[in-house]
């Protein structure tokens, strides 16, 4: 596989399907103040869109977020987490995506439990490429941090010693990789 560095335009022309068995859409949270439990969506769906107005947008079925813990992730289904039986989805729209130096941002709504909130994610266009069956496939890796009260994810529990058990802060982190449509 070669791999061109996108150079002449922030996302290069073209819409282009993320395809989620090869991406990778994970969040993580400090526990305890000890140690951070990262989770991950197994399924979701987007689009980027290249040339001189690129955008990125896509949902995630809640029933696709694991920490691949069984009693956690029902947890994280409920309603003091993200109540997936009266919102199934999250979704992110982006608003603008800019090129700031050698990264790009993507600022854009974020959808959780039917709350949209602005956020900002930065990272790298790592560039294009020709799988082995003749897709062409661009790489784009994000990085943010929301605050999860933000979104109505307040549920908590105080530590004898002080403090809580979650924090509020969220990283969030994407690697896609997107095929070209036809």
């Amino acid at each position: 596989m070669t791999v061109t560095l996108a150079s002449e335009t922030l996302i290069p022309e073209g819409t282009w399907s993320i395809d989620p068995s090869n991406s990778t859409l994970e969040f993580a949270v400090r526990h305890l103040g000890l140690a951070t439990v990262k989770g991950r969506a197994t399924g979701f769906t987007g689009t980027i869109t290249g040339g001189t107005t690129p955008a990125v947008e896509g949902t995630v079925p809640v029933s696709s977020l694991t920490t691949f813990d069984e009693n956690r992730d029902g947890h994280l289904a409920a309603p003091d987490f993200f109540d997936a039986e009266r919102y199934p989805e999250l979704g992110f729209v982006s608003t603008s995506v800019a090129q700031a130096g050698d990264e790009v941002v993507v600022a854009g709504d974020l959808t959780i439990k039917g709350i949209t909130r602005p956020v900002e994610l930065r990272g790298k266009v790592s560039g294009t490429g020709t799988d082995p069956w003749g897709n062409t496939r661009l790489g784009l890796d994000l990085a943010g941090v929301i605050d999860r009260t933000d979104f109505d994810l307040r549920w908590n529990a105080p530590l004898p010693g002080g403090g809580f058990l979650l924090t509020d802060e969220v990283a969030l982190t994407a690697s896609f990789s997107a095929v070209k449509a036809a």
